[in-house]
């Protein structure tokens, strides 16, 4: 028999590629879908397994959109996204709570120039991630021992499984305020400053507010705050044209201790911009009393499709609080099971509806043995889960991939559902 000609080889080359099977005795649209219900972190895992599986986990664009159109949204995968320390050199990693597995995501790209970013803010809008603004040290100014706020905003793609730059916002800062208009396409960030982590509370502080357009890839100024805000928390209430940004907590101006130490002035009130109504601000007043408490805790919103508001709770200490809009007063929630040792360097963040409280652990922690060498070990992470609305609590361990410590005081947590 003669060989094929040249005009046959390479239709005999695509052969195998049109002819792979992902499962063997079924369609492959059937296997697809089967594929595609597979939790998210672990397609990195499954990708060797063969050469069609690699195909179609690659495909990230098809397999997102499987998932997406096929999956109610209680079968997405709701992950974690941690930041343990400046992105551009410490890669964040996704952490699924259900299947307790880890996801490393690349690093940011690196500007020779800065470094030591932090009090930067993370948020979502599927199936990209965002990484705007915060605090860094900058080699070209000067002194170079004090901290600048940044500008840049960057998104990674998790089609493309890479970072792109963005417009930068108009006003550099750090420590602001915070939250995606996920069906809008949109993010709007208020106050802020250049505090660092390193330097208490030196720095400046402001009051303007920018919302970026997604697919503009631009920001627009809105509405500054009523006064200086920096450190505080931001979420979104209502939805359409019923939707408000609010604004809570942080501090303002400081006073120096013996005129040598500068403490912070921290806000006990909130301020509410009603978006729809060309985004004027509104004072909701002091949500507790003098001596109540020094500064707002960690904040985290909870949505439920049979709640008329989502829920805002507060972690203070060893207690939880949720915030009742009707009396502008924070009631407490529950307590804690088991206090971490370090109130301060806890995580707090809302998944699927739960509240996730996360500290670093030793094994002597968890055994209450007293054995001085299990504390070389290396650490692991403890979960306390609190369900609102059936008002129980449980417990999972997991141990981090990470090669480094995880503080808590300074990581920057996100959400995403893929």
């Amino acid at each position: 028999m003669s060989p094929p000609s040249s005009e046959e080889q390479p239709q005999q080359r695509t052969q195998p590629a049109q002819t792979l099977t992902l499962i063997p005795g079924l369609p492959n649209d059937l296997s697809a879908l089967i594929l595609a219900f597979v939790p998210y972190p672990h397609h990195s895992r499954l990708k060797p397994t063969c050469k069609s599986w690699r195909i179609f986990f690659s495909a990230r664009k098809t397999l997102l959109s499987l998932r997406q159109k096929h999956l109610p949204l209680s079968l997405l995968s709701h992950l974690l996204c941690i930041f343990p320390q400046d992105p551009t050199i410490t890669p964040p990693y996704l952490f699924d709570p259900k299947t307790l597995s880890w996801c490393p995501i690349p690093p940011m790209p690196c500007n020779p120039h800065v470094y030591g970013l932090c009090n930067f803010t993370s948020l979502s809008i599927p199936p990209d991630l965002f990484v705007l603004g915060g605090s860094l040290f900058d080699t070209r100014s000067f002194p170079i021992d004090r901290p600048s706020p940044s500008s840049s905003a960057f998104r990674f793609s998790f089609v493309t499984s890479s970072w792109d730059r963005l417009s930068p916002m108009l006003s550099p800062r750090g420590s602001f305020a915070s939250a995606a208009m996920t069906d809008l396409n949109r993010i709007v960030v208020a106050g802020g400053g250049s505090r660092h982590t390193m330097f208490g509370a030196a720095g400046s502080r402001m009051s303007s507010v920018e919302m970026y357009d997604v697919g503009k890839d631009e920001w627009v100024a809105l509405d500054g705050l009523p006064r200086f805000r920096a450190g505080c928390a931001g979420f979104l209430v209502g939805s359409g044209e019923e939707r408000e940004f609010w604004v809570m907590g942080g501090y303002g101006e400081s006073r120096t201790v013996s005129g040598v130490f500068p403490v912070d002035e921290y806000y006990r009130d909130g301020v509410v911009m009603e978006l729809s109504n060309g985004g004027k601000w509104r004072e909701i007043g002091d949500m507790w009393g003098e001596g109540e408490r020094r500064r707002l805790g960690k904040i985290v919103v909870v949505e439920d499709e049979d709640w008329d508001v989502p829920g805002i709770f507060m972690l203070d200490g060893g207690d939880i609080f949720r915030y009742h809009m009707d009396s502008n007063r924070w009631w407490k929630e529950t307590s804690v099971p088991r206090k971490a040792l370090d109130d301060s360097s806890v995580g707090f963040v809302s998944l699927d509806g739960e509240l996730y409280l996360m500290n670093l652990v030793h094994a002597v922690y968890l055994t209450e043995a007293r054995r001085p060498r299990q504390n070389k070990k290396a650490a692991s992470l403890f979960i306390q889960i609190y369900n609102p609305r059936n008002r129980t609590w449980r417990s999972l361990i997991t141990k981090p991939p990470l090669n480094h410590h995880l503080d808590f005081k300074t990581a920057v947590m996100c959400t995403i559902r893929l």
